[in-house]
């Protein structure tokens, strides 16, 4: 049943740094080949931003455009909601930040963290807070910049991530489109699975945390790639389910984009076509929060979200967290 009151997304944006870094610049870094690399993950570049640039900054600029898509000005928002996991400071928080870039005050400004799942988080607590009447109108930006938290002498791990925005503005739909169902959920019993080891109450940052390169993402690769594919899959299909429709109405799948291998084994459970899973892998690598809004975007921009399209969006991240959410264009 498609429910009575629904968010829908008025506007998308998005920053992508200009520098981009091959994996055969990779090549002269570490001991890798754009063919180890291309193989096990489906990545031949990604975006890395300037040495003075922070997560802020990608974060306003992405902002910018979706306000200007939406016709709106920053005064017109009620809350800026931004999922991070490279924040510009511990405190105050990077929503703060921007909204001091964007020249704004008053408005409420809060960080989420929730690995690479904040940003579909924060769609569900943003749909809350808007058909609660909390709020009319919610600027969610999914944004991070973890160039500057990858350890680029590990190869295991630097191969992986690049920098990037993406940004909604999100008020209520009052049409057939908007959001249909959510899905989410944690376990945080696999949180050493992927993390930011120092920094924390859990490890101060110290001499011996800098010199064990403690401030560094870590991951075990393995076990976080059995537990995405679990857990990416239960929850599309549960958000599917829940939103009254099958497996085969589904018209574009935009799943996390982590590992090539990864999004086709997703893409298997729906028995979709590649034409309809949206990747971009290949181009950006692992924005973490920034890959769904991009993938989005880039969707729109081919002109595939036509009246009525239902796209399915689902991530995985630390934490261990997941979600699905579905939506009618």
């Amino acid at each position: 049943m498609v429910r009575e009151k629904r968010i829908k997304i008025k506007s998308i944006g998005i920053y992508l740094p200009e520098k981009i870094l091959t994996n055969y610049d990779l090549e002269k870094m570490v001991d890798t080949s754009d063919e180890w690399i291309t193989t096990r993950t489906g990545i031949k570049e990604r975006r890395i931003a300037a040495g003075e640039q922070v997560t802020s900054d990608l974060g306003v600029e992405a902002a910018k455009m979706a306000l200007e898509k939406a016709g709106l000005k920053p005064e017109d928002i009620d809350l800026i909601l931004v999922a991070t996991n490279s924040p510009d400071t511990i405190f105050p928080s990077t929503a703060c930040w921007i909204q001091r870039k964007l020249g704004t005050r008053e408005m409420a400004a809060f960080d989420l963290q929730a690995g690479c799942t904040g940003m579909l988080y924060g769609l569900i607590v943003s749909e809350g807070l808007i058909l609660s009447g909390i709020c009319r109108r919610v600027l969610l930006i999914g944004v991070d910049v973890l160039s500057k938290i990858t350890n680029w002498e590990d190869r295991t791990t630097c191969v992986l991530f690049g920098d990037g925005a993406g940004a909604f503005v999100l008020e209520e739909s009052q049409d057939e489109s908007g959001f249909l169902s959510h899905c989410w959920g944690a376990d945080g019993s696999l949180g050493e699975l992927l993390m930011l080891p120092a920094g924390g109450t859990l490890h101060p940052a110290s001499e011996q945390t800098v010199k064990d390169k403690l401030h560094y993402i870590q991951m075990k690769g393995n076990e976080v790639f059995k537990n995405a594919v679990k857990r990416m899959g239960e929850a599309a299909l549960e958000a599917v389910k829940k939103a009254g429709l099958e497996k085969d109405q589904v018209d574009f799948l935009i799943p996390h984009q982590a590992n090539l291998r990864i999004i086709e084994a997703i893409a298997e459970r729906f028995n979709l076509d590649r034409n309809r899973v949206v990747v971009n892998i290949d181009k950006y690598g692992n924005m973490s929060v920034a890959t769904i809004p991009v993938a989005l975007y880039e969707l729109q921009q081919e002109g595939k979200l036509q009246p009525g399209k239902i796209v399915v969006m689902v991530a995985f991240g630390a934490g261990f967290t997941w979600a699905a959410s579905v939506y009618r264009c």
